[in-house]
């Protein structure tokens, strides 16, 4: 072969309308069944990859350097990732970081997920917004060896993400105490050691970086499983319920998740703070519904504003589904909304010390402009705690 010859594709990623883009693999070999969503952070792949709420789904990256500053054990947001696999412009080069531990590509080959390089991402993105999130099929063999009639098959199959209780896949299997507080400069991540108040937090799929942020506003931490009851619940007397991120349908998980959460509500007044899913969850627990949305909203660049003091946040945001606000019942008051399409990004009870927000204030990746709800958590605690 001459030097002036062409590569020969080693991945190539199907959609269910029979399109197909090549490219070259790297990570594991295999193939995949996922839905296919685009992220427009310019940082941390790692994170991304990582986070549960992307279960079920590919990433297409938009930002072309990926990969150049390798992967590193602090940056998991949880034990493995968790994203089916990956879609990225450029093939990763050698990483330049003084935290790398590992390239990006043998990360991905340990932790079993595929990836692909090469691909007109801008293409695929423009494409995935005016078409919607597809169905695809991500395939990688060092041979080029691609049946694609039955990789095209493969992405119809897919059942979707639609009625789909993902939570329960990546919830953590026994409850858990968490302490790690947020990193800092030179040390790392502290521990908390003086904790104010005791928090229940239900893992519908939780990024440490939550739990990290719940902790350095002086919170004791408690996770449970996406599956607990009220009983579990209330049995550690806490002083505060945090509801988790997650993926997959919230109607889905919501057929065991809202009846927990209206009875806590129901035997106490302790204050509840929802993320993402989490805020899905208590919006259905309060009487409103939910909606798939086209593409969803996938990055670190989102801005919202709270429609109560007029402020624009930057936010990290990753989900598919959102909260239809034309369904919110009386007494609960829409308080952020997306400046991207309008789409509901937060609510609160006119009554009670209970709120959410569909972004994710903890960042990891993303701005950290919405670290301040953490620090309205907890005073909403010590107000209780303290009367």
């Amino acid at each position: 072969m001459s030097a002036l010859a062409p590569r020969k594709p080693t991945a190539c990623l199907a959609l269910a309308d029979g399109t197909v883009f090549y490219g070259t693999g790297f990570g594991a070999t295999g193939q995949t069944v996922a839905e296919l969503c685009f992220n427009t952070a310019m940082t941390g792949y790692q994170e991304i990859m990582t986070d549960p709420s992307y279960a079920g789904q590919i990433v297409t990256f938009t930002f072309p350097h990926i990969g150049n500053v390798g992967v590193n054990p602090e940056d998991d947001e949880t034990a493995d990732p968790v994203a089916e696999g990956m879609v990225v412009k450029w093939d990763p080069t050698q990483p330049s970081n003084w935290r790398s531990a590992e390239t990006l590509s043998t990360w991905l080959e340990r932790r079993g997920r595929i990836a692909i390089g090469g691909v007109d991402t801008r293409r695929l993105t423009r494409a995935i917004r005016q078409q919607g999130a597809p169905h695809v099929a991500l395939a990688h063999d060092p041979d080029g060896k691609f049946d694609l009639a039955a990789l095209v098959e493969a992405a119809r199959g897919f059942a979707g993400l639609e009625g789909m209780d993902l939570a329960k896949d990546v919830t953590c299997a026994q409850s858990y105490r968490w302490n790690e507080m947020r990193w800092a400069w030179p040390d790392g991540y502290p521990t908390q050691e003086a904790p104010k108040y005791k928090v229940v937090a239900v893992d519908y799929g939780a990024k440490r970086n939550i739990l990290r942020c719940l902790a350095s506003v002086g919170c004791d931490v408690t996770v449970l499983p996406a599956s607990a009851t009220a009983a579990d619940v209330l049995a550690h007397g806490p002083d505060g319920l945090f509801l988790s991120n997650g993926p997959g349908d919230p109607a889905a998980t919501g057929s065991y998740a809202v009846p927990m959460i209206r009875e806590v509500m129901d035997k106490s007044d302790m204050p509840v703070f929802g993320i993402c899913l989490g805020h899905q969850m208590l919006a259905l627990a309060l009487g409103a519904r939910t909606v798939k949305m086209n593409h969803g909203h996938h990055g670190a660049n989102h801005p919202v504003k709270d429609l109560e003091t007029g402020k624009v946040e930057i936010t990290s945001m990753n989900h598919g589904f959102a909260v239809d606000a034309q369904t919110l019942p009386q007494g609960v008051i829409e308080t952020h909304r997306s400046l991207f399409d309008g789409s509901n990004c937060g609510i609160r009870m006119a009554d009670r010390p209970v709120w959410s927000v569909q972004y994710h204030p903890e960042a990891s990746p993303g701005p950290q402009d919405s670290f301040y709800l953490f620090e309205r958590f907890a005073a909403a605690m010590d107000k209780k705690v303290s009367a």
